[in-house]
């Protein structure tokens, strides 16, 4: 899933007046000191944190409220991200008046001034302007995200803690990875999902698959369209007891047939869950994307 376009640095044509500026914005975060991705009263969020540097680097006014940000995947509480994507619109003069007196562009400026104010578990990677049609949310086709198992006392590693499971008993991942692959597709995942009302939990399981790292790690990987809330994690729920040799690997497949929560189903610890990538199309499809999405959102 290499070879996503780089977003696009397009200006506005002569001519044009000058509307709000969409700003792409490429971040990681290490997820265990927050109650996830979206802003909460009195709780520490990356979006609250993310918000109140932006304010401040756009010199938003009080009044106006904190700058509102839309993001490709709001992960939960503790789940970690490497290729996490934003957008964000910003008024033309404060885009402008990044630049200041520097040779930087407003991109570079708004990259290291986001950088000099947020705490070191949030690193932006890149800021720049959005091509036309793009929504971090909607014209996104694909999520990516890994799950990390360390299943023996020797592959225990102290500084890999914060974002890998320990488990005492050796997985099977042959097995694991071909009760995963029963899963893949378009289908109803209600069974792994967290309902909310009016939402659908038809989604296109694009991949999930289980290897060894280099550590010896089990590492799953899971790519969808999009995923419900808790979904990732139990999939990865409903095919560790396959690999522990409690179910067969049928199944997995049979509780998503069904289509409602088994009891069975672990819903797996946040701390081993990181958002890898987001993949978006060329420009020229990013608006048809997002509302296809939308559409497909609100069936």
């Amino acid at each position: 899933m290499s070879g996503v376009p780089k977003p696009s640095l397009s200006e506005p044509s002569a001519g044009e007046p000058a509307g709000p500026v969409r700003l792409r914005i490429d971040l990681g975060y290490d997820g265990t000191d927050f109650s996830g991705w979206a802003a909460q009263p009195g709780r520490r969020t990356v979006e609250g944190e993310l918000s109140r540097a932006l304010t401040t680097v756009l010199r938003v006014p009080e009044d106006a409220g904190p700058v509102r940000l839309v993001v490709a995947g709001r992960t939960d509480a503790g789940v970690h991200a490497r290729g996490q994507v934003a957008h964000v619109e910003v008024a033309e003069a404060a885009y402008g008046q990044l630049v200041r007196r520097s040779n930087r562009s407003p991109e570079q400026a708004a990259e290291a001034r986001l950088r000099g104010l947020l705490p070191a578990d949030v690193v932006v990677h890149r800021v720049c302007r959005a091509p036309a049609g793009f929504d971090a949310r909607f014209s996104a086709t694909y999520r990516r995200y890994s799950y990390r198992i360390a299943d023996a006392l020797s592959l225990r590693d102290p500084v890999r803690r914060r974002d890998t499971l320990w488990l005492s008993d050796e997985l099977d991942a042959d097995a694991m990875g071909q009760a995963s692959a029963r899963l893949v597709g378009l289908r109803d995942f209600a069974a792994f999902c967290k309902k909310r009302e009016g939402a659908t939990t038809v989604r296109t399981l694009q991949a999930f698959q289980w290897s060894r790292a280099d550590d010896g790690v089990l590492v799953g990987t899971v790519v969808a369209d999009a995923f419900c809330h808790s979904m990732v994690r139990a999939l990865v729920g409903a095919v560790v007891p396959v690999g522990l040799g409690r179910q067969s690997v049928d199944w997995p497949e049979g509780v998503q047939t069904v289509g409602v929560r088994d009891s069975h189903v672990t819903v797996m610890p946040a701390h081993g869950l990181c958002l890898e990538e987001v993949g978006y199309p060329c420009d020229d499809e990013l608006a048809a994307r997002a509302v296809q999405a939308r559409s497909r959102r609100q069936s």
